[in-house]
């Protein structure tokens, strides 16, 4: 059975800012294939006018955006979507046809932060571990401050030893001096499933996910 989706809301899209005049008449958007919702509801890669990435949308969205003009068609998903005009592939990555300039957030102090700006590495010993305590650098009672530059990942056995004490006390040497990490515009992809047509756009291995 094919399923039918209405588009809806043509003012707007989620990949950047309208670029104004009117907007054409919402499409009747039906996709072919097993599960015709989830070809629809597929994730697509939306990269800007220099390559990275700024969004992850839907079939749906990115097929409006390419028929607005607004996007080029960069992958394909397998699967095909029928238009009341046309029969196209499903997308999978599309590029703005400009730029859309948006600043990125600093990211929050928190423990899974400081994880993932440390890699999962213990920052006394070098071990690489999923099970990882947060350590102040100079401790809270000795007035140590709750901040990027005094927090870092341990080990629970580099931090029982530590203990009280700052590095130098306890006679231990950091591997990284703790800084505030810069913003990253790859952060919309951590914790997806990344599809392997994306793998070539993404500077960044799956094992971090950091640069």
């Amino acid at each position: 059975m094919v399923g039918k989706a209405h588009t809806g809301q043509p003012a707007t899209d989620d990949a950047g800012p309208s670029r104004g005049g009117p907007s054409p008449e919402p499409a009747t958007v039906t996709a072919t294939g097993t599960v015709t919702d989830g070809v629809l509801t597929s994730p697509v890669l939306v990269l800007n006018l220099n390559y990275v990435p700024i969004n992850i949308s839907t079939v749906r969205r990115a097929i409006i955006l390419l028929s607005k003009g607004k996007a080029e068609l960069l992958e394909n998903h397998r699967g095909e979507v029928h238009t009341v005009s046309a029969i196209i592939d499903a997308p999978s990555i599309i590029r703005l046809v400009y730029l859309v300039k948006r600043p990125y957030a600093p990211r929050k102090l928190s423990k899974k932060e400081i994880f993932l700006r440390d890699q999962y590495t213990c920052q006394y010993c070098g071990k690489k571990t999923p099970e990882l305590t947060l350590d102040h650098v100079v401790p809270r009672r000795q007035r140590g401050a709750h901040t990027w530059e005094n927090v870092v990942a341990a080990c629970s056995r580099c931090n029982l030893h530590k203990a009280g004490r700052t590095p130098a006390e306890a006679n231990m040497r950091l591997k990284n001096e703790p800084r505030v990490p810069q913003p990253n515009p790859y952060r919309i992809l951590q914790n997806r499933a990344i599809l392997d047509e994306w793998r070539p756009y993404l500077p960044w291995t799956e094992d971090t996910g950091e640069n």
